[in-house]
């Protein structure tokens, strides 16, 4: 009965497009996506590093950041915490407990699984695309170019997957962010805020959001996963 009446009163709030609901939902969102660009301007360069580059160390790196796809949330968290406290190196920036802070760390955690899934499907891609693109007359930058273009399915697929980690994530924006209300308070940290205040319908339209968010990445995964396999 208790859980009928929460979620009744859950898909009202989610239906009458609740601000506060709203608002949680979309500092989420501007967090995650801010990290998920800021983490793809390094590691798509370092996946094709990694995939395509001859240099020693090469495999010791791969399987540094292979380790780091399952760094907990809260190292993530401590890491960059420990850089941007009063004592830390950029601590004098006074960007703790800010949207800028949780997106550092929603960075940390998702640069080794943009990298490692990267380098992963671009080993796997067609090594005649690169020869034919150098056959042509492509510079090694354009060949690399022209591997990027005939698996851009594929790469968007390990984008949203690691859009998908940072989102759920709760333990780095926790640490980093302070779960300060209109202003750092995300999905995650509101659903563990909410429901230790006892107010559970505001949690669970937050955990139907953080689910339905959660499917729809899980399918475009597969599709564009089998769309890539299948170019392939």
């Amino acid at each position: 009965m208790f859980l009928a009446e929460a979620l009744l009163e859950a898909a009202r709030l989610i239906a009458g497009l609740d601000a506060e609901l709203l608002r949680i939902a979309g500092i989420s969102l501007s967090v995650s996506l801010s990290a998920l660009l800021l983490s793809s301007l390094v590691s798509l360069p370092l996946a094709f590093l990694l995939a395509f580059g001859r240099f020693p160390g090469r495999r010791l790196l791969a399987s540094a950041f292979n380790a780091l796809m399952a760094m907990p949330t809260v190292v993530a968290g401590l890491l960059v915490y420990s850089l941007l406290c009063r004592r830390g190196a950029f601590g004098s920036f006074d960007l703790l407990y800010t949207p800028y802070a949780m997106a550092a760390g929603q960075f940390v955690l998702a640069t080794p699984i943009l990298v490692s899934m990267a380098a992963s499907f671009l080993e796997s891609a067609d090594p005649r695309i690169k020869t034919t693109a150098l056959t042509l007359g492509a510079t090694p930058a354009q060949a690399l170019l022209a591997v990027a273009q005939e698996t851009k399915a594929g790469l968007l697929a390990v984008l949203l997957a690691g859009f998908g980690r940072v989102f759920a994530e709760v333990g780095a924006s926790m640490m980093l962010g302070g779960n300060i209300r209109h202003y750092t308070r995300n999905i995650t940290t509101a659903i563990a805020f909410e429901t230790s205040k006892g107010e559970f319908s505001l949690a669970l339209a937050l955990g139907l959001i953080l689910l339905c968010a959660a499917f729809l990445l899980n399918a475009a995964v597969r599709r564009l996963g089998g769309a890539a396999r299948h170019a392939l």
